[in-house]
C-alpha cells in the first residue's frame, strides 16, 4: 500500500515537472511579447528544477533556480527592456488585473522572511580569519557550504543582490532619460 502511494506521488510530481516543462517551452515560442517569453522561459526551467527534486538532485535543482532562472533570465529581461521593446507598451494601462497587489503581497512576504531569518540565525558579515575554516575536514563540504551560504553569509548575499539589480535598474533609466533627451533635441 505505501509503494503504490509513493508510485502515484512520484507519476503526479513527473506529470506536473513535464506539464511546466512542456507548456513553458509553448509560451517561449508562442509569445509575441518578448518579456512574456522570458517569463515562460522561467517556468521551464522552474518545471526542470522539479523534475531534479524528484530525482532527489538537491543541488542540481537549486543550481537551476538560482543560476538559470535568477540569473540569466534577469538579465534577459534587463536586455529587453533596456533595447526599448516595450516602448509601444501603454504602461498605464494594467493588464493583469490585480498584479500589484499580488506584487505588494510577495514583498511582504519577502521582507518578513528576511526579518524572521535575522530573528532566528546567528548572522555575520564575513570570516573572522582566514587562517582556517570549517570547509578543511573534506567531508560534506556542499553540505557545509550549503549551510554556511544559506544561515551565516544569506544577508551579505541578499545585500549583495538587491545592489546590483538597483544598480542595474539605475542603468536601464539612465539610458532610457538620455535616449529620451535626445530624440527630443533632435525634434526641436
Amino acid at each position: 500500500m505505501i509503494a503504490a502511494n509513493y508510485a502515484v506521488a512520484s507519476v503526479l510530481v513527473f506529470v506536473t515537472s513535464a506539464l511546466l516543462v512542456l507548456v513553458g517551452a509553448l509560451g517561449v515560442i508562442s509569445m509575441k511579447n518578448p518579456v512574456h517569453a522570458a517569463l515562460s522561459l522561467i517556468m521551464t526551467l522552474f518545471g526542470v528544477a522539479v523534475a531534479f527534486v524528484a530525482q532527489l538532485a538537491d543541488f542540481l535543482a537549486a543550481v537551476q533556480i538560482i543560476v538559470y532562472a535568477g540569473a540569466i533570465v534577469v538579465l534577459f529581461l534587463f536586455v529587453i527592456m533596456f533595447l526599448g521593446v516595450d516602448l509601444t507598451m501603454r504602461v498605464r494601462v494594467e493588464p493583469l488585473v490585480g498584479q500589484r497587489a499580488f506584487a505588494a503581497v510577495g514583498v511582504v512576504i519577502t521582507i518578513g522572511g528576511l526579518i524572521w531569518l535575522m530573528a532566528t540565525s546567528h548572522w555575520v558579515t564575513g570570516a573572522t580569519s582566514v587562517s582556517g575554516s570549517a570547509l578543511a575536514t573534506g567531508q560534506a563540504n556542499v553540505k557545509q557550504l550549503g549551510i554556511a551560504v544559506f544561515t551565516t553569509y544569506l544577508f551579505a548575499f541578499e545585500a549583495t543582490a538587491a545592489l546590483l539589480i538597483i544598480a542595474v535598474v539605475g542603468a536601464v533609466l539612465l539610458a532610457r532619460r538620455e535616449r529620451a533627451t535626445t530624440a527630443e533635441e533632435g525634434t526641436s
